[in-house]
């Protein structure tokens, strides 16, 4: 495999991989709300192990649906193939999760850094909106950014909400 597929799947610069990434910045976002840890670094697991069973579902389904649609079982190649992509699902949650523990280990209670952590979503979401709509009219671009966006702030919202 060439060193530049490589840059291209770590840098999310593939649809799919872009997807990955936002999908994986919602979920972690969404256990970050909801899950009750007692401490930064086991909240920091369950969000990965709850990523890990996502991207494992995903691709499940992916081969899966390849069997079912295409008559026959998928060659090796196919099957390796689908277990060396999406990965963005985790890779792009990374930087919340470092600001989790960073903000506990700068003293700011639990809450707090599920907040921060939280914000930091938010602006990876709002930035993957805003490269989204590169291309689009500046008010489309603006919207695409704001619908994005919105995703963390409705998981702010539901985090104060709830807790």
């Amino acid at each position: 495999m060439s060193v530049s597929r490589w840059r291209i799947r770590l840098t999310h610069e593939t649809a799919e991989g872009t997807a990955a990434g936002i999908y994986g910045i919602i979920v972690s976002s969404a256990v970050l709300v909801t899950a009750h840890a007692e401490t930064a670094y086991k909240l920091d697991i369950i969000v990965v192990v709850t990523l890990i069973i996502y991207w494992l579902a995903e691709r499940y389904a992916r081969i899966i649906a390849e069997r079912i649609h295409e008559g026959h079982r998928p060659q090796w190649h196919a099957v390796r193939d689908q277990l060396t992509h999406g990965w963005e699902i985790m890779s792009a949650s990374l930087v919340p999760l470092l600001v989790l523990l960073l903000a506990r280990a700068a003293g700011a209670g639990m809450n707090l850094a599920i907040l921060f952590a939280l914000v930091t979503s938010t602006l990876l979401l709002g930035l993957a909106g805003w490269r989204m709509g590169a291309r689009l009219h500046p008010a489309e671009r603006l919207v695409s950014t704001l619908v994005a966006s919105a995703f963390g702030v409705v998981m702010i919202a539901l985090k104060i909400l709830l807790h």
